[in-house]
């Protein structure tokens, strides 16, 4: 996969959001019946069921060539450059748009606004 232009990250970001929706749900859902499961209690099988969804999703999402970092909150990261600078475009659970992004040997920690 290349690098995404901050449009086309957007845009893709767009068409996932879907995925990230269904992402949260499946989330919460597992870790209802993994607390159920690990108690002694039934729910092996939708646990089982929850998490495979939950690969097939990330997968999903790894195959556009976004880099999904973290799933609590969710973290996707899109590759770009920047002025020739490898970064990353940085979307975050909870934002409205890419609007940081930060150098890929920096990390989330150093966040930037996108110019």
């Amino acid at each position: 996969m290349g690098l995404f232009t901050l449009a086309e990250a957007r845009a893709e970001l767009d068409r996932l959001r879907p995925v990230l929706d269904e992402i949260v749900i499946l989330r919460a859902d597992a870790a209802e019946v993994g607390a159920v499961v690990n108690a002694g209690g039934k729910g092996l099988p939708e646990w089982k069921a929850a998490t495979a969804r939950l690969d097939d999703l990330m997968t999903e999402i790894q195959q556009t060539g976004a880099v999904l970092k973290s799933l609590a909150p969710l973290l996707v990261d899109f590759p770009s450059d920047l002025d020739g600078v490898p970064v990353d475009l940085c979307w975050l659970e909870g934002e409205t748009e890419i609007a940081w992004y930060h150098r890929g040997d920096l990390g989330f920690a150093a966040r930037r606004k996108i110019p």
